[in-house]
């Protein structure tokens, strides 16, 4: 069984919705309602640590130029990620993460303040203002504490460890988060945004008890650190029962209960958009004949296209709503978030053929083409919510100045993204969205389906152009190999639904940056690149994203050597990253410098879980390359986790996604002769889950190409098991035989 703590989407702090969280042995503390969905699992009582947290309505800035030009840098301003550049010029004495921090708090005796964000953070912004760059408050932390910044995008194995120990003091978490811990790095305190007053208060009541019962937090960080270690605990499951279509069709009827069956997506606010929820009850609507489920789905995406969430003007998807309706978006655009769900519409079009996804496709990947690519192929972190201190004010329009804009074509506008109706959001800003389907829109108008979409384009050059002049939000320019191979595997998709070179290009170029510049002469894989240096020791995470992209540009180009680098990197994740004890996978490698715990990454959220992500790629290679132990270990894992999927199926759907290959035929397709790659090409455009699909022209080293190829004629196979039906030389046929 699992030892785990359940958890929904983190998001940072936000005021926009609160409620009470009763945290046990504590006083009633004050989070957002997004935040307070953690139960507490150890119940330890400080009565020192009952401290009050409010949040705040306050709107803030990065630093811009002018504000550094009277100050002095700190140690910050040699580091690259562009979240601890912004608090170069705080008068905190920051250190970055590493030794020397750890051992000055050593040598002096204090309390290390791990203060933890994300450049695109519209609450650390707000936090950084109100409390780093306070003179007063910064004095006390320099006289008092070791303040260490941490970008949790380039570090993320220290937050995995400091908002698990936040999660278990307080039942929520968020960032910014803010944890303080003894000088060997062990949590005794933290939790997201404070106020200045609190801050103060904080800062001050740690302090006097840490120079006057030392004792109280010693105690108390063995507690957390165990809690900590133990709380993604996974041991060995020997029972296959839970291996069943029973487990997914249980897991599925629970979740129902918690569909928004009006707007789509969950019944709670905010509303993240979690493509692997929705690519796993995409997969099961299909293959279960579920229609209730594939109605939901298409609700959900037909909601959040056409909602605030979306960029109706510039394509690509905010991180989430803080709304039931996908109006109100959190304005900040997340790489992994946008990669995800170009895979999500693409396959979602082979399912639906429904034009709006083939629109919501090509206009995130021109977004990601036009603002997140760099020269070298290499794709960018994020985009901020804020600009000019105002979150969403590069996104927002009033209907004064489209008037102005469009003159006589107004009205079309208006009735295009709602203006001054159902788009309009607050101080006279409205939030494009829509409303009207295409269908109403060409009959009111009187338009062909193609003239609707070139007077649509036309409206968004123009809405483009004008939004080009103001001042743009924040850019996090560094480039992680995570969601970089993420977004390599939504372009892939996209390019085998639609056939169009202008995903695959892209895809092909990033892989060819990812290979010859994060992967090292050891064979192993760098996690985070900015301005020519590539650093950092790579996770789990980057390891089985890059094996997933792998074989995703194999079945895209049906390039060989694609699998072999795929082969070799799951090779050295297995001797680098292994829990021998329970086949599953470590987070970090064992080249990496201990920290207060190893973690095991198992529950799936706004990113699908690592160890769910690398059991899918021993899966499919296993099949691929006839690899028992590949088959074997991938089988190990999703025993282990298999009895939590029905008690919260969300939050393990990938692992639920993976499920469907053991408990419903799993076929691969052979494709081999002349016209194979066209073929492979013609039948992947269509929706056919638990199928991999092989093709070659010539001879080929995988094992399900032997004694299968024919003179003079292209011929498929579809097998099971590794047994073949007779062959058939047309697609149709094909199709046919792959019916469920």
């Amino acid at each position: 069984m699992l030892t785990i703590v359940k958890k929904l989407p983190l998001t940072e702090t936000s005021a926009r919705a609160e409620t009470a969280c009763n945290i046990s042995g504590s006083a009633l503390l004050r989070f957002p309602l997004s935040l307070c969905l953690m139960p507490p699992v150890i119940p330890i009582k400080l009565s020192w640590l009952s401290l009050l947290v409010l949040a705040a309505f306050v709107a803030c800035t990065p630093q811009t130029d002018s504000m550094k030009n009277d100050k002095q840098p700190n140690r910050l301003a040699k580091e690259s990620s562009p979240y601890l550049l912004q608090h170069a010029y705080n008068p905190v004495d920051w250190y970055p993460w590493g030794e020397e921090a750890f051992e000055k708090a050593r040598k002096e005796n204090k309390l290390v303040l791990i203060s933890i964000g994300y450049s695109a953070c519209h609450w650390c912004h707000v936090m950084e203002r109100e409390s780093f760059e306070n003179d007063s408050l910064a004095a006390i932390m320099n006289d008092y504490f070791v303040s260490v910044k941490v970008d949790r995008e380039e570090r993320p194995d220290v937050d995995q460890i400091y908002m698990n120990a936040v999660q278990l003091m307080t039942g929520s978490g968020g960032w910014p988060l803010n944890c303080f811990a003894l000088p060997d790095g062990r949590p005794v305190y933290g939790g997201t945004y404070f106020p200045p007053a609190q801050w103060e208060k904080i800062l001050n009541t740690l302090q006097e008890t840490w120079q006057q019962e030392p004792e109280k937090f010693a105690e108390y960080a063995q507690k957390l650190t165990e809690g900590v270690q133990q709380s993604d605990l996974v041991q060995l499951q020997e029972d296959e029962a839970w291996l069943s279509r029973d487990t997914l069709d249980l897991a599925v009827r629970k979740w129902k209960d918690s569909f928004d069956e009006i707007a789509g997506g969950p019944n709670r606010a905010p509303k993240f958009p979690l493509p692997n929820n929705y690519q796993f009850l995409l997969n099961y609507g299909f293959l279960a004949g579920d229609e209730k489920v594939s109605a939901h789905v298409k609700l959900t995406l037909n909601k959040m296209a056409m909602g605030g969430i979306y960029d109706q003007v510039g394509g690509g998807f905010a991180r989430y709503s803080v709304d039931m309706v996908w109006k109100v978006p959190h304005f900040e655009k997340m790489l992994y978030d946008n990669g995800q769900l170009l895979s999500l519409y693409s396959l979602a079009y082979r399912r639906y053929r429904d034009p709006l996804y083939k629109h919501v496709v090509y206009q995130t990947a021109e977004w990601l083409e036009r603002e997140m690519t760099a020269e070298n192929g290499a794709f960018y972190s994020a985009l901020d919510a804020d600009s000019e201190g105002e979150e969403g004010k590069f996104y927002v329009w009033k209907e004064e100045e489209l008037k102005a804009l469009f003159g006589d074509d107004f009205p079309f506008v208006k009735d295009l993204y709602s203006i001054g109706g159902a788009a309009l959001w607050e101080h006279g800003n409205n939030i494009p969205l829509r409303k009207k389907t295409d269908e109403e829109l060409m009959k009111i108008y009187n338009l062909t389906p193609v003239e609707l979409e070139t007077k649509q384009d036309e409206v968004n050059k123009t809405l483009l152009a004008e939004r080009g002049k103001r001042v743009r939000p924040g850019l996090d320019d560094k480039t992680l190999t995570s969601w970089n191979a993420l977004t390599v595997s939504g372009l892939c998709e996209a390019y085998l639904t639609f056939g169009d070179e202008r995903f695959l290009k892209p895809a092909r170029k990033n892989m060819e940056f990812l290979l010859s510049t994060q992967r090292r002469s050891d064979g192993g894989l760098n996690h985070s690149y900015k301005a020519g240096k590539s650093t950092i020791n790579g996770y789990l995470e980057d390891y089985c994203f890059t094996i997933e992209a792998l074989l995703d540009l194999y079945r895209a180009t049906f390039e060989e050597e694609w699998l072999e680098i795929a082969r070799e990197l799951t090779d050295y994740t297995i001797e680098h990253f292994s829990q021998e004890e329970t086949g599953m996978f470590y987070f970090t490698s064992d080249l990496d410098p201990p920290l207060i715990a190893r973690k095991t990454e198992v529950s799936d959220n706004v990113i699908p879980s690592s160890n769910s992500v690398m059991a899918r790629v021993l899966f499919l290679q296993g099949h691929l390359w006839f690899n028992e132990a590949y088959l074997e270990r991938s089988r190990q894992m999703l025993r282990n986790v298999a009895p939590m999927i029905p008690k919260y199926a969300s939050g393990y759907s990938n692992w639920a996604n993976l499920m469907l290959g053991e408990v419903y035929n799993w076929r691969e397709v052979v494709i081999t002769g002349d016209d194979a790659i066209s073929f492979a090409l013609e039948l992947q455009s269509n929706f056919t889950p638990n199928v991999s699909v092989l093709a070659a022209k010539r001879e080929s080293q995988l094992p399900l190409f032997e004694s299968r190829f024919f003179e003079n004629q292209t011929t498929i196979f579809v097998c099971e098991n590794r047994a073949c039906q007779m062959p058939v030389n047309e697609v149709a046929a094909a199709l046919k035989q792959l019916r469920w």
